[in-house]
């Protein structure tokens, strides 16, 4: 689930250390004993789904290295308490890369949880939750995966895999139709936004495949999805929410796709806790 061969994981892991190390671990270097070694335990302090345990590696390969075992998988549901993973090595580099470790899988859980959440609303009805490139600059590969390990389907990755005709860039075309039309040649999946029943109907005519439907409310979504009656597939977003998600999902969209999942999803609370080996 976590490609952490892909070069902007290992870049994204690279940076953070260098970011929090910099120089060195001052701290650890004064009052740790450079031969001293540790083992070290990563734990859950609340109920979470799991994500980003994968880069444990990374992490500590980036430095002087140490023995990681990993107990659970990205996407696991686990309870306050359970034990994620284990560590052990040089003290230093224990410390020194504690932070690191723990920010990747306390934010990364953080979006799975919130993902999964969204999922389990939706539950019994054919919706899929997607989500958005609305993530942290330089993270979004990162946030994506956590967001599936969570249960969601992944949205376009960027500008540059799907066409998604927003309603600037009809207002920049000069109308729906004009829209689409410039778009026949591009073979990959080509969706479009519409705010008005004309609109709507000008890019059913136009034989529309996919449409993103707007900051509708529940009912007008009903109703748009009604009349479309399957001439195309169909998302819902704007304004979309744990609160509300499932009232939208009653509505018949094929998709709703939320940016909270990854812009508004609060870190889980995982902590580290350092033991010295037995003499």
């Amino acid at each position: 689930m976590f490609d952490i061969e892909h070069a902007d994981v290992r870049e994204a892991v690279v940076r953070a250390l260098a970011e929090d190390i910099g120089g060195g671990d001052i701290t650890s270097r004064l009052t740790v004993a450079e031969d001293l070694t540790a083992h070290g335990s990563f734990l859950a302090k609340q109920d979470l789904v799991l994500a980003g345990v994968e880069l444990l590696p990374l992490v500590y390969g980036a430095r002087d290295g140490a023995a990681v075992q990993i107990l659970q998988a990205s996407g696991a549901k686990l309870q306050k308490g359970a034990l994620i993973a284990t560590v052990e090595g040089r003290a230093r580099t224990l410390l020194e890369c504690e932070r690191v470790a723990l920010n990747f899988m306390q934010r990364l859980s953080g979006v799975a949880t919130l993902a999964a959440e969204h999922v389990a609303e939706v539950a019994g009805t054919k919706v899929k939750v997607l989500d958005t490139r609305k993530t942290t600059p330089g993270l979004r590969r990162l946030e994506k995966m956590a967001a599936a390990a969570g249960g969601v389907t992944n949205h376009r990755f960027g500008l540059f895999d799907a066409v998604l005709i927003k309603n600037n860039h009809i207002t920049a075309a000069g109308g729906v139709r004009q829209a689409l039309e410039k778009t026949r040649a591009f073979e990959g999946p080509v969706e479009i936004e519409v705010r008005t029943r004309a609109e709507l109907d000008e890019a059913l005519d136009c034989g529309a495949q996919r449409l993103l439907l707007d900051n509708l409310t529940p009912e007008e979504a009903e109703e748009w999805v009604r009349y479309i009656n399957g001439r195309a597939s169909t998302e819902l977003s704007g304004n979309i929410n744990l609160q509300n998600i499932r009232e939208y999902a009653r509505a018949g969209s094929d998709f709703i796709s939320c940016g909270a999942i990854t812009h508004s999803a609060t870190a889980v609370d995982i902590s580290f806790r350092l033991e010295l080996e037995d003499l």
